[in-house]
């Protein structure tokens, strides 16, 4: 039980391809814990962002108890509903209730009504809201205690507490396997703590077991993008955790409602059709119908994806009912091709999707442009800080991040409904909206605003659970408008040809694409040094912090730990006096889960580690200090990062990094992000032999896809009549 917490976050013994993917939700994790510690002015952005959040995951949570009974609200309700709320009332009033309404309250599955979301403040004056209290101490203390009588090491109680609230000793003595709530925690250390605490009464069928294990392989399920699982695969991996009947357990788990169950009527509805008959119904009456799988997922990724296809629905559905102008008078100024059509598009239809590389975001950008210049009210959010800064620093105008969309630190503010007072918002980097972040920006879209989604499909997903554009873009549901701007260069040209599974040799005469041979890893961080010290900043006047160094995971002979150090004892050489960082250390940090952030060590004093961010020339500087307990968990090196954190960004030049282990991470999507990472030069440092074009030309797309279900959600709301 000793290494409980770190056992997830240290993906060594992984897959290469499993540890890149986890080490991005890791990051995030200890990334959140730094930045929420850090100096006031990044205290007050992440908590912003932290409470805009639950405020509208209680305006998702409001949203789907009104689809349900019993409803708790007070206008337009009828039936039971209505019975209800007029026995409450009769209560509330001295009088007696009506009994057959009462009886039906106590049968309907308890709900908890959320409180009224609070309007966040705008961004001219932003406040910075209190953050979550930590924790009483005497409840730390009661934990401490149970986790010593079961072995477990006391680092836990306060992460237990956090989890599983003030009453956590009594719910850890009622069921321990609620330790593996704790993010860290995995299976064998929940059960050696429950057979500590147990004894005899703890056995691997025990029901209490089978609840936690499900909710543990949904969440892990969720670290990999999934927001919902076949039930069979629940099974299977319920059966390799020693589960004696896998069947029952995953019925008593949806009985407990620790996880909800999704197409579990329509299957049985066939099953007891005659064979024939089945196939005489399906699609074009031949035999290719395939039966609807039963899928298990989480309460809050199930409410998030029903929110987000219910607002999305309704942007479609309420599209025209603002007053436009006519979009024909921005055609002459539109400079990108597709500006005027994006315009017409989403004036029309509400919701437009827009596909196209790096070159093609000036497009929905030029939209939004355009729309502004015809007096409505328009923004453009993208994934990171350093999309933001690439936008900002070629001239654009009203872009930010997602985040700070959503905390109101930045952009239009919230009107007395709570909405984004905009007309028009355009999404950057859309294939990494999660989809609870996604859910959250449209629940904050008013009806009749338009929403224009970009990005770049071939790109690696979200670090969270969802595949949001993927699926829009499967589903077909709105206008899908390709970009016809190529990215330049022979850059551009050879991440075209991955994309479409092609790995081919691309003249570079001004060395803009380098191959560099390796035969070990050690080989490789040293030529890695090289390249970053010398080599690129002798042929294109780079300095070093320009120059991005990608990889595949975080461990490993030349993961990003190995390559930060070799980068640091090269580029600034020091003793790490405070928690292995010097003054003009590149670091990275992550405010959020998914979200990178870089900058430098500025200096380190008795408050803790001041951190310049890197933003656009000629930006204001801002400077966060990170408490020095917080250092070794909020902070990592970044010389180098993986190609998941370096989704939707992008830097002069880019190093990436194929030693020999890292075979086994590679795929097409991988490949493509990382190889397009780059402006005006790349450099692969090239150790794996024929897996690379192996790994381009093989079609990685079910061996990639996530469990979800935005795209039939979405399909059903937006169904013809004569369909449904």
């Amino acid at each position: 039980m000793e290494h409980a917490v770190t056992t997830d976050r240290e993906p060594e013994e992984e897959p290469a391809g499993d540890a890149d993917a986890r080490a991005a939700d890791a990051d995030g994790t200890d990334g959140a814990d730094g930045a929420a510690q850090a100096g006031e002015a990044q205290v007050s952005e992440a908590q912003a962002e932290l409470a805009a959040q639950r405020e509208l995951r209680a305006r998702i949570e409001q949203r789907k108890a009104e689809r349900s009974a019993p409803v708790a609200a007070g206008g337009k309700l009828s039936g039971q509903a209505a019975d209800l709320l007029a026995a409450v009332r009769a209560v509330e009033s001295g009088g007696t209730p009506d009994p057959a309404a009462l009886r039906a309250a106590a049968a309907a599955p308890e709900r908890t009504a959320p409180a009224p979301a609070a309007v966040p403040a705008p961004a001219s004056a932003p406040s910075a809201p209190a953050g979550p209290s930590a924790p009483p101490a005497e409840a730390v203390e009661a934990v401490r205690a149970v986790l010593s009588e079961g072995g477990a090491p006391g680092t836990l109680a306060g992460p237990v507490t956090a989890t599983l609230g003030e009453r956590a000793a009594q719910a850890l003595r009622a069921d321990p396997w609620q330790l593996l709530a704790v993010p860290g925690v995995r299976p064998e250390q929940a059960d050696g703590f429950a057979r500590a605490l147990l004894g005899a009464e703890c056995g691997p069928g025990d029901g209490r077991r089978a609840v936690a294990l499900v909710a543990w392989l949904l969440e892990r399920a969720a670290v990999k993008g999934h927001t919902a699982l076949e039930a069979g695969a629940v099974r299977t991996a319920l059966a390799e955790q020693g589960v004696p009947d896998p069947d029952e357990a995953v019925r008593h788990a949806v009985a407990e409602g620790a996880v909800l169950v999704f197409h579990d009527e329509e299957p049985e509805e066939d099953e007891e059709q005659d064979p024939e008959q089945q196939e005489d119904e399906g699609s074009g009456g031949g035999p290719e119908r395939a039966a609807v799988p039963v899928l298990l997922g989480l309460d809050r990724f199930a409410l998030a994806e029903e929110s987000l296809a219910d607002g999305l629905a309704r942007l479609v559905k309420t599209a025209g009912e603002s007053p436009w102008p006519d979009v024909a008078e921005a055609e002459g100024a539109a400079a990108p091709p597709s500006t005027a059509e994006l315009l017409r598009a989403v004036a029309g239809h509400g919701l437009v999707l827009h596909t196209g590389g790096e070159a093609a975001r000036a497009e929905p950008v030029a939209a939004a442009a355009a729309a502004r210049g015809l007096g409505l009210r328009a923004a453009v959010a993208v994934h990171s800080e350093n999309g933001r800064d690439r936008l900002l620093s070629d001239g654009a105008e009203g872009v930010l991040t997602v985040s700070a969309l959503l905390a109101g630190a930045e952009g239009p503010g919230r009107d007395a409904d709570g909405m984004f007072a905009l007309d028009l918002l355009v999404v950057l980097d859309a294939p990494q909206l999660d989809v609870e972040t996604a859910a959250m920006v449209v629940e904050s879209l008013a009806d009749g605003c338009g929403l224009v989604l970009g990005g770049d499909p071939g790109v690696l997903g979200s670090a969270g659970a969802g595949r949001v554009f993927g699926d829009l873009l499967a589903a077909r549901v709105c206008p899908q408008v390709a970009s016809r701007t190529p990215d330049p260069g022979p850059i551009g040209e050879l991440v075209s040809g991955i994309g479409v599974g092609e790995l081919a040799q691309v003249p570079a005469p001004d060395k803009e694409i380098v191959i560099v041979p390796v035969k070990d890893a050690g080989e490789a961080v040293h030529r890695t040094v090289q390249l970053v010290a010398e080599s690129v900043p002798r042929a294109f006047g780079l300095p070093a912090e320009q120059t991005q160094v990608i990889t595949v995971g975080h461990g490993g002979s030349a993961g990003t730990r190995a390559l930060n150090a070799a980068l640091k004892q090269r580029l600034a050489p020091g003793p790490g006096r405070f928690g292995g960082f010097d003054p003009g250390d590149r670091v990275a940090y992550v405010p959020a889960p998914g979200r990178t952030v870089q900058g430098a060590v500025v200096s380190a004093g008795a408050e803790g580690l001041r951190v310049r961010l890197d933003g656009p020339d000629g930006a204001g500087e801002q400077v966060v200090t990170v408490p020095k307990d917080r250092v070794e968990t909020g902070l990592r090196h970044g010389w180098a990062l993986t190609a998941h954190q370096a989704a939707g960004m992008r830097w002069p030049a880019a190093v990436v990094v194929l030693p020999g282990d890292a075979a086994a991470g590679l795929s097409r999507a991988w490949v493509y992000t990382a190889f397009g990472r780059g402006a005006r030069h790349l450099s692969v440092v090239h150790g794996v032999d024929q897996a690379l074009p192996r790994a381009v030309s093989a079609d990685d797309s079910r061996t990639t896809a996530r469990g979800t279900r935005l795209k039939e959600l979405i399909e059903g709301l937006l169904a013809a009549p004569e369909e449904t």
